[in-house]
């Protein structure tokens, strides 16, 4: 391991650089930005061969937010847009049933999608050899035509109050439009003194046709000196702004932690701003088996997760973002940065034990996982 435990008064100190406003003056622990699509999961069928889905709400921003009003009970919300259909206030239900507060723009539907729709994500879980498959049919959605000055940042972050903003490369990559807004906010945020987090989530579907690589770095190099907890995975540090990690393994079998350090090491040192780097740590032994931990960089040492080998997984999709909003909880009610991560990696760890994107965990959960909690039946 590269980097050594450091005392806990010690890591208060570092974490608290994070200068969260007072709960008090806020009327919001933390805001996300990003497109709510509605799920639809096959169960343990194929999208091909499907004869009936179960549906669900999902999108790798309002995940977070949803973990950290359900399972961490924190006052959140979602800003986002959705056409004014009987879709659009299906996945409003969704968002409502959540505990999470829709900021919704509205787009006119046009009755057949051609100037705006709701986007669908069909998504399989996988098993064993066959890996989880994910297929998007988010064309021309409302959230992807959202554009600057359509959201008030001023009266949300400056009136109302928020001491958290979440956002991530999902929404940035869905229009040049949608980047526009996330700087916007981004920037927004930073003037009214909000924590900033991003979490890059590359998809390649995302970018394959606006630029590839070299777009997904443009665009989140302009993103990121507004950040101060950078989330990400191994692939995502990488596409998204160009941090190699070495002695990688591709098929991601065997993780090289030394490697990891010196990636986390190059992007604070590229991005002083960044106050926390994070980054899950996931061993693809099947769609099913997982070796599961996380680490997280602060202050040039390294803090790692307890690990979760051979973890048995029921639906992987949604497992990163619930480490995000755990992470999140960790950083702001401890200011522990060792302790923020465990949270993080236990709340992933539980979220991919149900069906669905978002996470269906308890905080006493989560806490009793993080102590070796064990699987035996609760009577």
């Amino acid at each position: 391991m590269c980097g050594k435990s450091i005392e806990i008064h010690m890591m208060v100190e570092e974490a608290m650089e994070l200068r969260l406003k007072p709960r008090k003056d806020c009327a919001f622990d933390e805001i996300s930005l990003g497109e709510v699509m509605l799920r639809l999961d096959p169960g343990d069928s194929r999208v091909r061969c499907a004869r009936s889905f179960r549906a669900w709400e999902g999108g790798g921003e309002y995940n977070v937010a949803r973990g950290l009003r359900r399972c961490f009970g924190m006052k959140t919300g979602v800003v986002t847009a959705l056409a004014e259909n009987d879709v659009g206030y299906l996945i409003e239900d969704f968002i409502l049933q959540g505990g999470v507060e829709p900021m919704i723009q509205w787009a006119a539907y046009d009755g057949i999608g051609r100037k705006v729709r709701n986007g669908l994500n069909f998504t399989e879980k996988g098993f064993g050899v066959r890996g989880a498959l994910g297929i998007s049919d988010r064309a021309n959605t409302a959230a992807s035509q959202m554009k600057p000055g359509d959201m008030d940042w001023e009266t949300l972050f400056g009136v109302q109050g928020v001491r958290w903003f979440h956002t991530g490369g999902i929404y940035a990559a869905l229009s040049e439009t949608t980047a526009e807004v996330a700087l916007e906010a981004a920037k927004a945020a930073k003037k009214h003194g909000v924590v900033v987090s991003y979490d890059l989530n590359y998809r390649p579907s995302l970018w394959r046709d606006i630029g590839g690589k070299a777009k997904a770095q443009e665009v989140n190099k302009a993103l990121a000196p507004y950040v101060d907890v950078m989330i990400g995975n191994e692939e995502d540090f990488t596409a998204c702004l160009g941090f190699e990690i070495q002695g990688g393994d591709r098929q991601l079998k065997k993780l090289n932690i030394d490697g990891y350090c010196e990636m986390m090491n190059e992007a604070a040192a590229a991005y002083p701003n960044l106050k926390v780097i994070a980054t899950t740590l996931r061993g693809v032994k099947t769609a099913t088996v997982n070796d599961w931990s996380a680490i997280a960089w602060c202050d040039g040492k390294v803090y790692k997760a307890k690990d979760y080998p051979a973890l048995e997984i029921y639906d992987r999709v949604g497992g990163g973002d619930s480490f995000a909003s755990g992470l999140i909880y960790g950083l702001m009610t401890t200011g522990d940065v060792e302790r923020a991560v465990n949270y993080g990696a236990a709340h992933g760890a539980l979220a991919m034990t149900t069906p669905g994107d978002t996470s269906m965990a308890r905080l006493k959960e989560v806490e009793s996982l993080m102590k070796d909690g064990g699987a035996r039946v609760q009577r």
